[in-house]
């Protein structure tokens, strides 16, 4: 019988963990948290020191039943949630949970999954980070207090059911005001010219115009005392006559050699950053799927094999023996010119946390290609890329010549350079691949001839074109989380969580994979910043991120930290209190229509369902309509069945649903289907979306009554592999993000959205 219990939070390292550690030890999960604030009221009492009212987790009390029957026979209970401080948390809620006074319970953490790190961190337990704890649980009450408190204020001005968050909020400013520069924008027009040349041996190369009478030929944008932009059409036509009448010749050589250093390993912003920008991940599937390889793939008979480190870091420190092994097999496989003579060094950011190592590989005798077969494309992508940026981290810089040539042509100079690789170094393994600037500029490498100071040159062409200044680029999503790290707004752990958020709420969309704020957000946003400038902005957010370090490192007290920003928010709160109706009515846009029951002019208001148009003599005339062109946008392919007329998406209370057009000639109304058959046996009807009196969605059968098929979660045609079930249904989590539950059997499959099979 085992006389120690491992509590982990998720099921997949079970296995893994019983294997490593043998029967003296039982292994259960938590499956995430047990205990969290009540959803349905605040929870905080400000009074009692921002005491929080814990309450067991709906559907999780068959799991701390199950820890504390495991914790009555155990010696020895080790606390092994995950290493942030939100797995403190978990284990400072399980401790509480279980209570067993004659057990010993301590803390263990896994920066990884390997046997030696495991039995490492077994041999040597801590105590419960009070810290740690106390951060997360000010984290948590910041943001209850916030969204609980910001959230009705945008129900009585903009719509109901809208939500605010305090971290969220602030990345949609970001996106709102950046839509706004690129509105306000604009551009500016400027030329360049390049010339096509030829030696005295006919061989030709290309040089752009560098200077004009000493001053640097620029764009409008990087204008300065000694630098000149060509403006029009006509300047241009000007320097190119007397480019003509010029003879050409080379001014200078300058040869010098640059080297090129490789990047640190990833920290989590770096690598949801390349995961997006090389393969298209979102922040959320690259979570899920580092989270996979984190807690274990099968690639054998032994069981799951933790393949990376802990992937919730903002460190780039890598431990010795792991520089040994990764300096072992790079002079092993590349040979001893690619070894620095010594580890490569990364320093710090002063905001980094350093609790974890940088996200690397746990074992360098797995490479990618050794494991591809045991994962999924996505997965071999992802450890493609934190294997190879790792390997590449601790290699010698790729070197190479560069040769800058500078042609006179009178008062003006021309410009080549040529940029010749004489040592591959890190880049053998691995590439950074980068976001385009703002006029799609890229390296050019010429090709030179050989050339000498004072040789005459030929002009064979001279050509001109066009451009114009571009705005700044909207943000990716890989974009923003650069720019979240960069203003120290939210952590490693809260990055992909906050684009979904955005995008659930519609707030945003995405756009040629850019991120648009929709109509919806932007006014939100205004609200938001017009009424509460000094919460909802980056300094405010990154100080209290600081202030969150702050308390994790003992040098503050949580309850203080609550206390000096309680008293300020509650007092703008309630100055805003009885000015709800003005601020709605400020909402209201005049129009030029008029009222078809009464001519009064018509307005557009914000409800429950978006923008609509009312009649501004409300309540004596309450006529109201879709907004102009939005009733075309909603028009379908399909036709109405009864009379031929097509059909289009109304919302109604139980959601949306397919109308015919020809009301209230024709009333004929249907479910909208999401393409997939009804699972039950026999049954004909179609899955629907509908929503229950307390708008609440839900999937059910379009059969209902006859049917009374019903699913909290969207099915899927995908069909269980374990157990044969028709459909699979689709899940998302802070951990896991998106992915596929089997509702009989349970069995689960992490995939991302992008290749899901749903219609949903």
């Amino acid at each position: 019988m085992p006389k120690n219990l491992v509590i982990v939070e998720s099921p997949a390292k079970t296995r893994t963990l019983s294997r490593f550690l043998g029967k003296d030890y039982e292994i259960l999960a938590t499956v995430g948290h047990i205990i969290d604030l009540p959803k349905s009221k605040i929870g905080i009492n400000v009074d009692d020191g921002f005491k929080p009212d814990y309450q067991v987790i709906k559907g999780k009390e068959k799991v701390i039943a199950a820890l504390k029957k495991a914790a009555k026979k155990a010696t020895t209970i080790y606390l092994a949630p995950d290493p942030d401080r939100e797995g403190e948390a978990i284990a400072w809620h399980v401790a509480n949970s279980i209570d067993q006074k004659n057990s010993h319970i301590v803390r263990v953490a896994f920066n990884e999954i390997t046997e030696s790190a495991v039995r490492e961190a077994i041999n040597n337990p801590r105590e419960i980070d009070m810290n740690k704890v106390n951060a997360q649980q000010a984290r948590r009450v910041l943001d209850r207090i916030v969204g609980y408190t910001v959230s009705p204020f945008l129900w009585k001005t903009v719509a109901r059911n809208l939500s605010a968050g305090r971290v969220q909020s602030v990345a949609l400013r970001l996106i709102c005001e950046r839509e706004a520069e690129i509105k306000a924008f604009k551009p500016q027009e400027y030329w360049q010219i390049t010339a096509d040349l030829a030696t005295k041996d006919k061989e030709k190369f290309t040089a752009r115009l560098y200077q004009i009478d000493g001053k640097s030929v620029v764009r409008p944008t990087e204008t300065g005392a000694k630098k000149i932009t060509i403006g029009s059409e006509k300047e241009v036509n000007k320097y190119l006559d007397e480019l003509k009448q010029a003879e050409f010749s080379v001014d200078s050589i300058k040869k010098t050699q640059r080297s090129r250093k490789p990047l640190p390993p990833f920290i989590t912003s770096t690598l949801q950053q390349d995961a997006a920008r090389v393969y298209r991940m979102s922040p959320k599937a690259t979570m899920a799927t580092a989270q996979k390889l984190y807690e274990g793939i099968e690639i054998g008979q032994d069981g799951p094999t933790g393949l990376i480190t802990y992937m919730r870091t903002d460190s780039v420190r890598v431990s010795n023996e792991a520089l040994t092994a990764v300096r072992k097999h790079i002079g092993k496989e590349y040979g001893r010119e690619y070894l620095p003579a010594k580890p490569v060094p990364y320093g710090k950011k002063k905001s980094a946390q350093d609790a974890h190592e940088a996200i690397r590989p746990t074992y360098l005798d797995l490479p990618p290609e050794k494991v591809k077969k045991a994962l999924t494309p996505q997965q071999f992508k992802l450890y493609s890329l934190i294997w190879n940026r790792f390997v590449a981290s601790q290699m010698n810089p790729a070197k190479f010549d560069v040769e800058t040539v500078d042609i006179k042509a009178g008062r003006f100079t021309f410009r080549v350079t040529a940029q010749k690789m004489v040592f591959d170094g890190f880049l053998k393994v691995y590439h950074e691949t980068k976001e385009p600037d703002e006029n799609g500029n890229g390296d050019k490498i010429y090709n030179l001839p050989d050339l000498t100071e004072g040789d005459p040159l030929n002009l064979v062409k001279l050509n001109s074109s066009q451009a114009f200044t571009k705005p700044p680029a909207r943000f990716s999503e890989a974009m923003l989380v650069k720019e979240l790290e960069a203003d120290g707004i939210g952590r490693p752990s809260t990055y992909a969580s906050i684009i979904s958020t955005l995008k659930d709420r519609k707030y945003v969309e995405s756009e040629e994979r850019k991120l648009v704020p929709t109509e919806l957000g932007t006014t939100v946003n205004k609200i938001l910043v017009e009424n509460l400038p000094d919460i909802f902005n980056v300094d405010f957010t990154a100080n209290m991120e600081q202030d969150l370090d702050q308390i994790e490192e003992g040098a503050e007290d949580w309850v203080s930290v609550m206390r000096s920003f309680y008293d300020p928010f509650v007092k703008t709160i309630n100055h805003l209190k009885g000015r709800e109706k003005k601020i709605k009515e400020s909402m209201v846009e005049t129009t030029d229509e008029k009222c078809e029951k009464c001519g009064s002019p018509m307005v557009i208001k914000w409800g429950r369902n978006g923008r609509f148009m009312a009649c501004s003599a409300y309540p004596e005339c309450k006529t109201t309509r879709p907004l102009p062109g939005e009733e075309a946008q909603m028009e379908t392919n399909e036709k109405c069945e009864k009379c031929g007329s097509p059909m289009v998406v109304k919302v109604g209370r139980f959601g949306r649903f397919l109308a015919c057009s020809a009301y209230p000639d024709c009333k004929t109304t249907k479910a909208i289907t999401l393409g997939i058959d009804c699972p039950r046996d026999g049954c004909k009807g179609q899955i629907t979306e509908k929503r229950t009196r307390g708008k609440k969605i839900f999937y059910g059968c379009s059969k209902y009554p006859k049917c009374d098929f019903a699913s909290w979660d969207p099915p899927t045609k995908k069909k269980c592999p374990e157990c044969g079930n028709p459909y699979m249904v689709q899940k998302t989590s802070k951990r896991k993000g998106d992915f596929l539950r089997c509702p009989q059997c349970k069995h689960e499959i992490i995939e991302s959205p992008e290749t899901a099979d749903t219609s949903v």
